[in-house]
């Protein structure tokens, strides 16, 4: 069994009609960490996850989620 980390924040700056570099500038993070968890090649640590999830003032588990697949 092999987990991957998925992510709504595209959704959630969409809505917030902010760029990557908005958000990283927020978190204190670069636009390519952002970037780069988006597309999921970074798995973000649990400070950044929640530095994100209190940014837009919701839920950790409604900006991530873990996607389980068989095999």
């Amino acid at each position: 069994m092999s987990a991957q980390l998925d992510n709504r924040i595209r959704v959630f700056r969409a809505e917030k009609r902010m760029s990557q570099s908005d958000l990283a500038e927020a978190i204190g993070v670069s636009r390519k960490t952002i970037s780069t968890i988006e597309v999921g090649r970074f798995v973000p640590s649990t400070i950044i996850a929640l530095k994100i999830a209190n940014y837009f003032d919701a839920p950790v588990e409604e900006i991530f989620s873990l996607k389980v697949s068989e095999g």
